[in-house]
């Protein structure tokens, strides 16, 4: 069932080779065919992969978890859909607690931060807090990808498990 939906969301690979923009960047690489399969083995890394880039702290995430899906060979749209756990909703309160995982990991205090997205708390800010912030960013980075990636892979075990018990079930006696 899981699969089938996914399958169902998530792009064709015929559809990706043939975006000239993505070709041009990706050349043959996208020719993989491990990068559309559906598999506990692929989904597995592309969730790890995506979450990963997830919380690295630049724009264009997307485009990391793309070529981190492409270097491992795992599914790429779903690696590419998992960096939407950051997303503008969430970013926020995410990388503030990259943060405060950060300033616990050096043992340094947390600062009282008021964010805004401007150029000039980013050259007044941000060289005040880099440290703690990207060590809590590739804590957090690492736990999360980590987790996500076993409880795909337990829950894809226990979805086999479940669908081939039923199977069992409804296969005449012998």
């Amino acid at each position: 069932m899981p699969k089938r939906f996914l399958k169902q969301l998530l792009p064709k690979p015929h559809e990706i080779r043939g975006d000239r923009t993505l070709t041009r960047v990706f050349g043959t690489l996208l020719h993989n065919p491990n990068l559309w399969h559906l598999n506990r083995g692929s989904v597995t890394w592309a969730v790890f992969v995506g979450l990963l880039m997830a919380f690295v702290p630049i724009p264009f995430q997307m485009v990391l978890a793309a070529g981190g899906a492409i270097f491992v060979g795992c599914n790429l749209p779903v690696a590419v859909a998992m960096v939407w756990v950051t997303n503008p909703l969430t970013v926020g309160p995410i990388f503030y607690g990259a943060y405060v995982v950060g300033t616990l990991l050096i043992g340094e205090p947390a600062k009282d931060i008021v964010f805004e997205i401007s150029l000039q708390w980013l050259s007044t800010q941000l060289t005040t807090i880099w440290q703690p912030f990207l060590l809590g960013c590739v804590a957090c980075g690492v736990t999360a990808a980590a987790l996500g990636a076993a409880l795909v892979h337990i829950a894809w075990r226990i979805n086999v498990s479940l669908s081939w018990r039923g199977r069992q079930r409804r296969r005449p006696p012998s």
